[in-house]
């Protein structure tokens, strides 16, 4: 430690000059500790922050990967009924005057309805009993409202884990202006024969997750709602606009398909003698 002495005729004074820089160098020390530490919580931050982008990305990709399959699922469902054996039950329903597609094939009446119901693999809803069918001009076609999906009942969702709701709609798809002139005939057809004719459906197929957010809006359920635009009424939601305010993850898969005829002929040779020298189907049935 340095002194300095002044005479004695002066007012003494020391200076602890050696104090003074060991005060100085601990206060530099202590700001470049200061700045490494906030550096080191910024860069915790923005990797905590970075972390929970990415896991929000990597959820929103196995929703919409889930969604997806669901709605998908439910078209490859109706589409292998449709185009199975004519002789399969399941044929059979989907093209009878109650089934999805029969309602609008064997009565041209229904052409403007919207038939909807729920899928569940599980069960069989693919007849106007157990479905919803919408008429554009508003209410239920002979009050049938069975098809809307309950997301509050087991039975309403596409699996026993009850994750996923989907919604089917089936509608014909409206004649456009430039259509072809005899374009939903179908080729070698009688044109007064009602089945000759070639429909073409627009499939609407809807899958929620409603664990995540309850679909609702101030008028009930999300999926009593119609999924086609042009028929909502004035100050309505469709079943998207509901499903984006109600902010329930929500993807809608849209198809269309053409349902037609397909006539197969069995070449009958009339030679030999007999049923037993000719094909069967070629021979009359004598039963009454």
């Amino acid at each position: 430690m340095t002194h300095y002495h002044y005479p004695s005729n002066l007012k003494a004074k020391n200076v602890d000059i050696s104090l003074t820089y060991r005060s100085t160098e601990q206060g530099a020390t202590l700001v470049v500790v200061l700045l490494f530490l906030v550096l080191i919580m910024l860069a915790g931050a923005i990797a905590v922050r970075q972390s929970n982008t990415d896991l929000k990305i990597a959820t929103s990709d196995q929703i919409n990967t889930v969604l997806l399959q669901s709605s998908d699922s439910a078209n490859q469902k109706l589409e292998a009924m449709i185009n199975g054996s004519s002789t399969s039950t399941e044929y059979l329903d989907v093209t009878s005057v109650a089934g999805v597609f029969g309602h609008f094939l064997l009565n041209e009446e229904n052409s403007e309805n919207e038939f909807i119901y729920c899928f569940n693999p599980r069960t069989k809803k693919y007849l106007t009993a157990n479905a919803t069918v919408r008429q554009a001009t508003g209410g239920y076609w002979s009050s049938l409202n069975n098809g809307i999906c309950d997301y509050t009942s087991a039975d309403g969702y596409t699996s026993a884990r009850q994750t996923v709701v989907t919604q089917i709609s089936v509608t014909t798809t409206p004649t456009a202006a430039d259509a072809e002139a005899f374009g939903h005939m179908v080729l070698g057809k009688e044109v007064e024969d009602r089945t000759s004719k070639k429909y073409q459906f627009d499939i609407r197929a809807t899958s929620a997750l409603p664990s995540y957010s309850e679909p609702v809006d101030t008028e009930g359920s999300c999926f009593a709602k119609t999924s086609i635009s042009a028929n909502v009424a004035s100050g309505k939601n469709s079943l998207n606009d509901c499903m984006l305010a109600a902010t329930t993850p929500s993807k809608m898969l849209y198809e269309q398909a053409d349902v037609e005829n397909v006539s197969s002929s069995t070449l009958c040779i009339p030679f030999g003698t007999g049923s037993g020298s000719l094909d069967t189907q070629c021979v009359l049935s004598t039963t009454p």
